[in-house]
């Protein structure tokens, strides 16, 4: 099952299939580790989510100086832990970014004034935006999990969780899954918006493990031709991993993914 790890991530190495590869030419993902991604478009545009980077322990020591992140667009933030939080407003405030995410827990961050609120985009559930330009489309998606604000020692409401599909320039769909246990309407996200790669949580603990994200993908998210692991490994609970799922998933046909944190790739 290992071999299965390795071979899928050569491949991607190498490039995918001429057909996929014409068709995501130029999206560029960069992993800092737990649920930190960089998302470059074909366009020139940059989009973090969750940008627990600088007191992130499996972000590379070289990647953690906010000030060498350069253009940032838009940030995404799915739900209210600091470990999804993480450097939203320094990164929002060094760059000018727009940050978007659910709607009262906007509220609540308006509340306690720790951004420029024009900066600020709340929305919700199924909510389509496009800050940036209008050939990239964010939309909202349901997460099962929970979402706190910690701020200044206490513990304010933080809406609910949330995941995001990104539609980039080119239709190439991106699937954030945040942090999420399995559920029902996986199988409409999969099957309306057909996802070209999915970012999953498999650490358990607080969120599904290796076994319950294969279920997901071999039952409720067929559609889904490629998967990228994320989520695991950077606390003592979190003690899924890739190889897992690998052999959880059996022989259902989706493509693993496994990326180092600190690493890139083009799709």
């Amino acid at each position: 099952m290992l071999r299965r790890v390795i071979r899928f991530a050569a491949a991607l190495a190498v490039g995918a299939t001429l057909a996929t590869a014409a068709a995501a030419e130029g999206v560029g993902v960069h992993w800092y580790g737990q649920s930190a991604f960089k998302i470059t478009t074909p366009g020139g545009k940059v989009i973090l989510i969750d940008p627990f980077i600088s007191k992130n322990p499996k972000t590379p020591e070289d990647q953690k100086d906010l000030s060498k992140l350069g253009q940032v667009d838009l940030i995404l933030v799915t739900h209210g832990h600091g470990d999804h939080v993480g450097d939203t407003f320094e990164i929002a405030k060094m760059t000018g970014a727009k940050v978007a995410m659910n709607a009262d827990m906007g509220s609540t961050y308006n509340s306690l004034k720790v951004m420029d609120p024009k900066n600020l985009i709340r929305f919700n559930k199924s909510g389509r935006i496009a800050p940036i330009g209008k050939d990239i489309v964010i939309t909202m998606t349901r997460a099962e999990h929970s979402s706190t604000v910690g701020f200044d020692g206490k513990v304010f409401p933080g809406g609910e969780p949330a995941g995001y599909i990104i539609r980039l320039e080119n239709g190439y769909k991106i699937y954030h899954a945040g942090d999420t246990g399995v559920f029902g309407d996986m199988r409409f996200i999969s099957s309306y918006y057909r996802p070209d790669l999915a970012l999953l949580p498999i650490g358990g603990h607080f969120t599904m493990g290796p076994a319950h994200a294969a279920y997901a993908l071999r039952n409720l998210m067929k559609e889904i031709p490629r998967v990228m692991p994320m989520h695991y490994g950077t606390f003592p609970p979190l003690k899924g991993t890739p190889e897992q799922l690998v052999k959880a998933l059996g022989d259902h046909p989706v493509e693993v993914i496994v990326m180092q944190p600190g690493e890139s790739r083009e799709f």
